[in-house]
């Protein structure tokens, strides 16, 4: 079963990718954020794509997607981990600390970017627990495990769930913002999962956010106001931490899900399939195939 993997700020690649083979693909949404590599590591297949593209060039609200999910679709990718930045609205998420969000606040405003339908066809996909739990289950023990090898890092905390609210930026919080979003006892804040997991859900792959909280947003009055160098700062010592954890998943990933996000759509579509237009269905035949 393939793993794919979208790396935020910071990771950009993997290492220790065998048999490499790097793909661009054309999707009908428009191109991905770069070339997709498809590799072995550790007996296991991975298909990675950069979410900024090389070099950090896309702003968060430049990202496509929905390209970037239908790729991961057309690679027969089943599982999606997703690596981000995030700020902390906790005081006891700490720079550094791990959160697996269960939970998503959209702060955006783009919303027909976030599905893969319309252009005739209706489909309203069952969001109430948006990310997979038996992927976060498993991204957690991966975490853990790491973490117990390294005593040296005995400060850093996983925690599993937890509310990621999804602003457009690409400028950060206002202090009012941020106070608003604590007062509702959200977790962390960041500008790119909730687009994944909502296209993620309907793709039905499973979907699990490994959030990397590097900075307290900018309500932590004891704490400088975020900035891009305090971010790079402590993304240097994470990356190379979710790198590790991303091994360690591999290792022990089941071949099949127990899950039942692989049939998401099974009671989602209103259209009925003799409406939706030959042209449509064959756009869609990746995710309705097996429905229409």
């Amino acid at each position: 079963m393939k793993l794919g993997i979208i790396g935020g700020s910071g990771v950009y690649d993997i290492e220790g990718l065998e048999s490499v083979e790097r793909r661009v693909l054309h999707t009908p949404y428009g191109a991905p954020s770069d070339k997709f590599v498809i590799g072995q590591l550790g007996g296991q297949e991975v298909c990675f794509l950069p979410r900024h593209g090389k070099g950090h060039s896309l702003m968060p609200s430049e990202i496509n997607h929905r390209a970037n999910i239908f790729g991961m679709k057309m690679l027969d990718v089943e599982r999606v981990l997703s690596v981000s930045a995030v700020g902390s609205l906790k005081e006891n998420l700490h720079p550094r600390d791990i959160v697996l969000p269960d939970q998503y606040f959209d702060r955006t405003k783009r919303s027909q970017d976030h599905t893969f339908f319309g252009n005739g066809v209706v489909a309203h996909v069952s969001f109430g627990d948006p990310t997979c739990p038996e992927l976060g289950g498993l991204v957690a023990a991966a975490a853990r495990k790491v973490l117990a090898a390294h005593p040296e890092q005995a400060q850093v905390q996983v925690q599993e769930g937890g509310t990621y609210v999804n602003m457009e930026g690409p400028a950060f919080s206002t202090k009012a913002e941020s106070g608003y979003y604590r007062s509702f006892g959200f977790d962390v804040i960041g500008m790119t999962s909730l687009a994944e997991a909502k296209l993620c859900r309907e793709a039905e792959l499973c979907y699990q956010a490994m959030a990397l909280v590097t900075d307290y947003d900018c309500w932590h009055e004891e704490e400088g106001p975020v900035s891009v160098e305090m971010v790079i700062q402590t993304l240097t010592q994470n990356t190379a931490l979710a790198k590790e954890i991303i091994t360690a998943l591999l290792a022990d990933l089941p071949g099949e899900t127990g899950c039942s996000c692989d049939s998401a759509l099974a009671n989602a579509l209103i259209t009925p399939k003799d409406q939706i237009a030959p042209q449509v269905r064959e756009v869609l035949a990746p995710l309705i195939g097996k429905y229409v």
